[in-house]
């Protein structure tokens, strides 16, 4: 479904709202594939998913999500929570280069940082983040595919898309060859209620956003949305690794805020 920008944008809370993560993380091989290359992690303060690929894919995507939890134990302030994560990247961005010194070997990466009332999103590749709230479901990622790319210049519909040969081909990832890389970043402002997922394009080329919100919505605590949207991938085939991570944005029991 479509992003709006609105749901996202920060606004200073107005409230003393007290607000932490509650948080679930899974990972599966799927029906088809003889390894699992893909990371999932859910941790106090990060959560991430990525998706290897190559000989070395596996180590890339371990690599690149531990650069990431180097954040998961600090206090992040919201307004430099961006910058703290364009460098994280750029780590991550080593890491893989160490791991996975192919060309052709890599990982997506698509992490959230947590401050305490806002979320710092970062993106490189075709992993994706998602916002449940009220309801609605929102894709808050742009994929890095050359078919993304066909779609936003009108050159092919979002169905041809899904048949498309070359549909999983990159224009960005964390590569052994490649330098520095340019990720997408967002600060994304916490409601009480919402609910995110990240995922592998194992879990978002099998299941249609429509049954990404109906699980979502359905499931009541994170642990058991991840265990239903794996089974769903499952279900459709599992013709790739499927990873997911779920948070669920709640108040905290007795006014105690983390951050």
């Amino acid at each position: 479904m479509a992003f709006l920008v609105d749901h996202l944008s920060y606004t200073s809370r107005k409230d003393t709202t007290m607000l932490e993560l509650r948080y679930s993380a899974l990972s599966e091989t799927g029906l088809v594939r003889p390894a699992n290359q893909d990371t999932a992690h859910a941790g106090a303060r990060v959560l991430a998913v990525a998706d290897g690929f190559g000989a070395s894919g596996a180590p890339a995507s371990t690599a690149a999500v531990r650069a990431l939890k180097s954040l998961d134990g600090e206090p992040l302030p919201g307004g430099s929570v961006l910058n703290l994560l364009e460098d994280a990247v750029q780590g991550a961005a080593r890491a893989v280069r160490e791991a996975a010194p192919g060309k052709d070997d890599g990982t997506t990466l698509t992490a959230m940082v947590w401050t305490g009332s806002q979320l710092g999103l970062v993106h490189i590749g075709d992993s994706r983040a998602y916002l449940l709230r009220d309801g609605e479901l929102f894709r808050i990622t742009h994929d890095h595919t050359m078919v993304q790319s066909m779609i936003d210049e009108g050159r092919l519909t979002p169905e041809e898309a899904v048949v498309h040969p070359q549909r999983a081909l990159l224009l960005k990832a964390l590569t052994g060859g490649a330098g520095s890389v340019v990720p997408d970043l967002r600060l994304c402002d916490a409601l009480p209620g919402d609910r995110y997922l990240l995922c592998s394009d194992g879990l978002s080329t099998v299941v249609a956003d429509e049954e990404l919100r109906r699980l979502l919505g359905s499931a009541a605590a994170p642990d058991a949305a991840v265990r239903s949207l794996v089974e769903a991938a499952i279900d459709g085939g599992g013709p790739d690794n499927v990873s997911c991570v779920v948070a669920d944005v709640v108040e905290t029991e007795g006014g105690q805020r983390l951050g």
